[in-house]
């Protein structure tokens, strides 16, 4: 059998950018890598095409109001379960604006139709993240908002249309201590004790105190920062579906209650200031556990006991800290296997003068600190928000996405360079970066990539999924004081690929979250998950994509399903998506 890893050369001439402290720089240009280079054009800018008009607004400028500038996030879901993604993006100028969060559905043309007026969903506030999930086992997607503020329910009733429960549901919080309002920021769901019924995990930032001023070092008016306030505790609520999966449906609607369990878990005693959070299995057990950044402090690793009780082993995993042993200012976080040998790595984004770290996964419970390695040093990153790990061109090889943005003024950027934004972010804005994936080595390729990278943003979300279908992975940007952009994939020369939505017949046919797919092709095992909690303040597509480089076909599927079993399934043909029900394949031990 001949295997063929990838569709591009793995050799790639070294040292051929030069770069600015704001990323993207130019590359030197020469015949031997022109050819090459043009290979790495993967987007172009659909914003306008797909009709999709979205800015974010944080209110009046000029408060330096701490929650404005870590920005808000974004969701890709199929809410009415035509088949398409549809998107959901949030605002943050307060509940008093006016300017409420938007939903927008997709065409079958790809084009984004405003559909917020009377969705339940146009709600206005200091929004942050959002986490997408069928909480009642219904078959229709549920949205958890988070705001500075606290956490915000909407039950999917169907036909474009969500009703608030957050109140039913026991999700709502009273003010902290000294009558802060909490201030909550990324969320996940995880079925932690494998019920059947989704549990939730909410990231919390600070005690906020908004009369509290801060300035920089030139003595003006500037964002506080982590250090400024005391931290707060990442929360667990257990989903109590299966005690009231007997009662009667009210008003059409399941019952959905859920319980604050996060002292019995374990993690009421370790307050942070988390910022990103990703439910999945770390160690291997087939049981999911909980990853936390903690901004300015070591992050969290709680690994799950299998009881409904987790133990943070961050440190003895080795994901507490960069390798120097420092803490840094984490925020967002990609999950995938970059150097193909099976072990899913963790990558997360940091300050710009600090260095986003990738870990890369060395054995079950083992984590060593690679960026280096992976060539992803000395690039003058940006204050990185938003990540993706992908395969954007289906080469075998998932590829990194950051969107960058400072939180503390810098050199201004030129109103030329960013003509859609106010003169008053150009101090904080800055261009994002791109990497390219050869055999676990990335190269920057942001200069070839001017859609996502040229343009100097306020960047914070940044959210993926194959928006019309093709297996190509798209990009949707989220940015402070900025418009919304859709950066649609097309690079010329994509490899084959497969799409797995794994779904739980039993449970309302809702998509299997935390189940583990392994796809075997071309001689290799490739692994992906279902895990649309990641990045930063967003949710993602919730199929697992395989980019399978010039393999034509799948020989097999493996699917650990979220409640332990694991089934195997024939294999298929590339490039399509397909759709496993548990139950239909065939039980492994």
């Amino acid at each position: 059998m001949t295997i063929d890893f990838n569709v591009r050369p793995i050799l790639v001439p070294l040292c051929i950018f030069l770069f600015t402290c704001l990323g993207c720089g130019k590359p030197k240009t020469t015949a031997s890598n022109t050819e090459s280079l043009s290979s790495y054009r993967w987007f172009q800018d659909y914003t306008d095409r797909a009709n999709l008009h979205f800015v974010h607004s944080v209110g009046p400028l000029g408060r330096h109001a701490f929650p404005e500038i870590m920005g808000s996030g974004a969701a890709l879901f199929d809410y009415d379960g035509d088949g398409r993604l549809d998107l959901y993006l949030v605002q943050n100028a307060g509940p008093d604006s006016g300017l409420t969060n938007r939903l927008f559905h997709q065409e079958p043309d790809g084009t984004f139709r405003d559909a917020s007026d009377g969705s339940g969903l146009d709600v206005a506030g200091w929004g942050m993240g959002v986490a997408i999930g069928d909480v009642n086992n219904d078959g229709l997607p549920d949205v958890v908002l988070t705001e500075y503020g606290g956490v915000r329910l909407f039950l999917n009733q169907g036909h474009g249309k969500f009703v608030e429960a957050t109140s039913q549901a026991g999700l709502s919080l009273p003010s902290q201590a000294g009558g802060y309002l909490p201030w909550a920021t990324s969320a996940s769901f995880i079925d932690y004790d494998r019920d059947g019924w989704l549990d939730l995990v909410v990231t919390f930032y600070v005690a906020y105190d908004p009369t509290r001023t801060c300035t920089g070092r030139d003595g003006k008016p500037e964002y506080c920062g982590p250090n400024d306030f005391p931290g707060s505790i990442t929360r667990v609520y257990h989903n109590l579906g299966a005690s009231l999966s007997n009662q009667s449906k009210a008003h059409g609607i399941r019952p959905v209650k859920f319980e604050d369990v996060t002292d019995r878990c374990g993690l009421g005693q370790s307050p942070g200031k988390g910022l990103g959070v990703l439910c999945t299995d770390f160690n291997g057990d087939g049981w999911p556990d909980i990853f936390v950044t903690n901004d300015a402090q070591a992050n969290g690793l709680w690994i799950n006991q299998h009881d409904g009780t987790f133990v943070d082993q961050a440190m003895t995993m080795g994901v507490a800290f960069n390798e120097t042993g420092q803490p840094q200012g984490n925020m967002g976080i990609a999950w995938q296997d970059i150097d193909g040998d099976g072990l899913t790595d963790l990558f997360v984004t940091h300050l710009s003068e600090e260095t986003n770290t990738l870990w890369i996964q060395i054995a079950a419970k083992s984590f060593a600190d690679r960026t280096a390695a992976a060539g992803l040093i000395g690039h003058g990153q940006g204050t990185g928000f938003g990540t993706v790990l992908a395969d954007f061109d289906n080469s075998g090889w998932p590829s990194l996405a950051i969107t960058n943005g400072r939180v503390v003024r810098g050199k201004p950027v030129s109103q030329q360079d960013a003509p859609e934004l106010p003169n008053y972010w150009l101090a904080y804005a800055q261009r994002n970066r791109l990497f390219a994936n050869h055999g676990g080595k990335f190269i920057d390729i942001s200069a070839q990539n001017p859609a996502f990278c040229s343009q100097p943003n306020v960047g914070r979300g940044l959210a993926w999924g194959s928006l019309n279908n093709d297996g190509a992975i798209d990009l949707i940007i989220t940015t402070v004081s900025g418009p919304a952009r859709l950066l649609k994939n097309t690079a010329k020369h994509r490899g084959h690929w497969l799409m797995v939505r794994a779904i739980e017949p039993l449970l309302g046919g809702r998509d299997a979250c935390g189940a583990r797919i392994v796809i075997f092709s071309g001689g290799r095992q490739r692994v992906g998950w279902v895990t649309p909690g990641s990045s930063y303040l967003c949710s993602n597509d919730p199929r697992a994509h395989f980019g399978l480089g010039s393999t034509t076909n799948v020989d097999g599927i493996d699917v650990l399903w979220p409640e332990g079993q694991m089934e195997h399934f024939d294999g298929t043909d590339a490039d399509r998506i397909v759709v496993l029900k548990k139950g239909t394949g065939t039980a492994l031990p």
